[in-house]
């Protein structure tokens, strides 16, 4: 294993035993609640929006996640805390879209560190199919429950 394969699996066991976000929110906006009938990982995502002063659209000004799973699912969620609480919403969806199209990379290519941050030790996952469902569970729930938070057109 490499010196950042080793680093890229210390973040993911760190993040699983931090758990940023895990716990209840009252009075959330939304929530969604998605469950991986292969493994039987599960996770409800429930968010808080407010006005962005800056880009006059939402930001994500509060997430919480509660769940059970794998390592995997856990150390996503908890990143996934991490790097979007306080974004303007529309960087969120940047953010899930550059997450999901480097699981979907299956190994190749390298990256965005700058959009992804610490979520880039996720990459490795890629190479694993069924292992891909698990770290995207919690950023699948949260697109869900912010589709649900949007305001009607």
């Amino acid at each position: 294993m490499s010196g950042l394969e080793g680093l890229y699996q210390q973040i993911i066991l760190d993040q699983a035993k931090r758990r940023n976000g895990d716990g209840p929110l009252e009075g959330a906006d939304a929530e969604h609640h998605e469950f991986n009938p292969t493994c039987g990982d599960e996770i409800t995502v429930r968010v808080k929006l407010a006005s962005d002063a800056e880009g006059g659209g939402s930001r994500l000004a509060e997430l919480a996640w509660q769940g059970d799973g794998c390592s995997i699912s856990m150390a996503s969620a908890s990143t996934l805390a991490e790097l979007a609480t306080g974004r303007p919403v529309d960087e969120v969806h940047e953010l899930i879209e550059g997450f999901r199209a480097m699981l979907r990379s299956q190994g190749a290519g390298e990256p965005d560190e700058e959009l992804l941050g610490d979520a880039i030790a996720f990459h490795g996952v890629s190479k694993y199919v069924m292992r891909v469902k698990c770290a995207m569970l919690s950023w699948v729930a949260l697109e869900a429950a912010l589709a649900k938070a949007a305001p009607a057109a």
